[in-house]
């Protein structure tokens, strides 16, 4: 279990969505858990990592997701996993075991901890929800890119989807569909064709200086 490229310029620039995978191919689910460890080193707010992911490889699960997908079913029916990516509303709950920790491995003074956990528990319960929502989304997303990246360094493409039955996807995996959000759903496995270039706006285009 190796990476298969470590040139950053590469694996940026050569990512593309993959709508059609080997369908044979089985990523080895611990290459797989692999992938979401590295991944989840993304940045969060005060470190609280409110993703969650639900990977979808059995031949049932992909069955149950497939009139959830829409129009991207050639993704579920021929990619190695399709991972669910969930941002969960009760993220801060874990702040404690966080913190302790960090403090046990000595990343952390304890002072520190002290100070961080006092704010999370007086701020996080008490956000509005779209505020709360718009944060872990925004999270979440910071994880979806480095899966996709981490996934290229590991010889994987992927294929991001906003196109899914968002309403349905938490019940139909057994998440409580108050607390678990839905942020995207992510297709892995090996490519079967070559994705398409794509055209970038300048930075010109999308830059202000001031």
């Amino acid at each position: 279990m190796t990476l298969k490229q470590n040139n950053f310029e590469n694996i940026m620039k050569g990512r593309h969505s993959i709508r059609r995978y080997q369908p044979n191919y089985k990523i080895p689910r611990d290459e797989l858990n692999k992938i979401i460890e590295d991944a989840a080193t993304a940045p969060s707010a005060a470190n609280l990592q409110p993703w969650r992911v639900v990977v979808v490889e059995s031949k049932e699960g992909k069955e149950k997701l497939r009139p959830l997908v829409m129009f991207n079913t050639q993704q579920n029916d021929t990619s190695s996993a399709m991972l669910l990516i969930f941002a969960d509303t009760k993220y801060y709950e874990n702040a404690d075991y966080i913190y302790n920790t960090a403090v046990e491995q000595g990343k952390m003074p304890p002072e520190v901890r002290d100070n961080q956990l006092a704010t999370i528990k007086s701020y996080y319960p008490a956000l509005s929800k779209e505020k709360e929502n718009d944060g872990i989304r925004l999270d979440s997303g910071f994880f979806t890119m480095q899966l996709m990246l981490t996934a290229r360094a590991y010889g994987y493409d992927t294929n991001p989807m906003a196109g899914f039955e968002a309403d349905q996807l938490a019940a139909a995996f057994d998440l409580e569909p108050e607390r678990y959000k839905p942020v995207v759903v992510l297709s892995i496995g090996k490519a079967d064709e070559k994705g398409y270039d794509s055209v970038r706006l300048s930075p010109e285009q999308i830059t202000f200086w001031r």
